[in-house]
């Protein structure tokens, strides 16, 4: 059967459209790749810049003698502290740990009540967790500063991890992924005999992993990066950007210490992403739910 000619020449225009629209993209999406690339490039060339290398103009987006005296002066700059490098590090571990533990904890049980759970005022809860988006933590600094006070949470560690533990984007992500979750699934689940407690941590949040792995990541980093030097005085009780803040206000100086202590922070929420990545890749390719 010999096909018309015609035809053949809108298929194949049809086929360039699509081939050009697919390179446009490609092309657009390395363009927005490169400029996120770029900074992390800039990060890592400073930090094993030499001193003598960091004062040309125009700077250089390359190092002609690199060294790792940075990383070691960052370590020098860091144990000359009041208290021990490893306190630092602990602290940041620790606020970092129970803030995403915690998160995802009370994140995923208010979000299953918020989605699955009918009760008077559901709908204006529902409507603040939105409107709380639009919310910068700056903007109610000084409320949550008057409410730790009055709490007498000031200069201790819970000033550093209970106020990031509520956190309406993850919340919010959570039970928009709950409101996929078949109440067909649920009532069935009900008729057994089960309560919502064991509906929520046993049927719910198990189907969960994609939105629960997102919404770890976005806690990891944020919590990593807590700095809270206005809630807490006492220097055993700091975390490790505090104290690198500190080093790096001595001046220009020390913009190596400054480049080098940055990518020591910015290892470990790239680890975690990428091993959370992987699960959550992993879950959306082998789960599902259908009603």
């Amino acid at each position: 059967m010999v096909k018309d000619p015609k035809t053949l020449k809108a298929s194949n225009r049809r086929a360039g459209r699509k081939i050009g629209g697919s390179v446009a993209i490609f092309l657009f999406l390395l363009l927005l790749g490169l400029f996120m690339v770029l900074p992390i490039w800039l990060m890592i060339v400073n930090s094993v810049k030499p001193v003598n290398e960091m004062f040309i103009f125009p700077p250089k987006w390359y190092t002609l003698n690199p060294t790792f005296d940075n990383f070691k002066d960052t370590y020098r700059v860091l144990s000359q502290m009041w208290v021990p490098f490893s306190r630092y590090v602990f602290n940041s571990i620790w606020v970092t740990v129970c803030v995403t533990v915690l998160q995802c904890i009370f994140a995923s049980m208010a979000a299953f009540c918020l989605a699955k759970v009918k009760f008077p005022g559901n709908r204006l809860i529902n409507a603040v967790i939105v409107l709380a988006l639009l919310y910068n933590s700056n903007v109610i600094y000084l409320m949550q500063y008057i409410v730790m006070a009055q709490l007498h949470m000031i200069n201790r560690m819970s000033a550093l991890i209970l106020p990031a533990v509520a956190s309406s984007m993850g919340l919010y992500l959570m039970r928009q992924s709950m409101m996929s979750v078949p109440d067909a699934m649920i009532e069935a689940a009900k008729v057994d005999g089960a309560s919502l407690f064991t509906i929520c941590w046993r049927i719910v949040i198990p189907n969960q992993k994609p939105a629960l792995m997102t919404m770890a990541i976005f806690a990891f980093q944020g919590a990593w990066n807590i700095t809270g030097g206005s809630v807490v005085y006492d220097e055993s009780l700091k975390t490790l950007p505090t104290v690198i803040q500190q080093a790096a206000a001595a001046g220009i100086s020390r913009q190596g210490v400054t480049m080098a202590a940055a990518v020591i922070l910015f290892v470990p929420p790239v680890l975690f992403f990428i091993l959370a990545q992987s699960q959550v890749m992993e879950t959306m390719a082998h789960s599902g739910i259908k009603d």
